[in-house]
């Protein structure tokens, strides 16, 4: 493996890791306490001018997380995303030829998902882990094109 592809791999599984962990915190944790903590970051102006374009984005998330539906989806996204993430980086990591196209596919799919979620939320940090998986899709399929060749130098 590439050092570059490992890197990715290696922020993919942290970040895969990081989504249980939030997905199980959401569904833990109650709403009035998150929202207690994002208002008490708001007013404190932790995230700068309390009228600028950060502060705007979690303020319309608190309110957009106070809906049952949106706490669900983000749990459900959260742990989804994560677990798979898990799991192609492990068949990845062992070199399992099939897990490369899975992979690409599957992120692609969270791509497409991530950037139309953005357009209907107005999230900015959707965009964002959109741009992580393109990336990623790209060592993916070059780490692929690439396995012929190393398992032809190892015969």
């Amino acid at each position: 493996m590439h050092g570059l592809f490992r890197a990715a791999m290696a922020v993919k599984a942290v970040d895969g890791g990081a989504q249980v962990l939030g997905g199980l915190a959401l569904a833990i944790v109650p709403t009035t306490v998150l929202t207690g903590l994002a208002n008490d970051v708001l007013t404190r102006d932790l995230v700068g001018n309390h009228n600028g374009t950060l502060a705007h984005h979690l303020a319309g998330a608190i309110q957009d997380f106070e809906s049952p539906r949106t706490r669900v989806f983000a749990v459900v996204f959260l742990l989804l995303h994560g677990i798979v993430k898990l799991g192609l980086v492990a068949a990845l990591h062992r070199q399992i030829r099939p897990a490369y196209p899975v992979a690409a596919v599957v992120l692609a799919a969270f791509v497409v998902y991530e950037i139309i979620r953005s357009f209907h939320t107005g999230s900015i940090v959707l965009p964002f882990f959109a741009a992580l998986d393109i990336i990623t899709i790209a060592l993916v399929l070059r780490e692929y094109r690439l396995l012929p060749a190393r398992s032809d130098q190892q015969n």
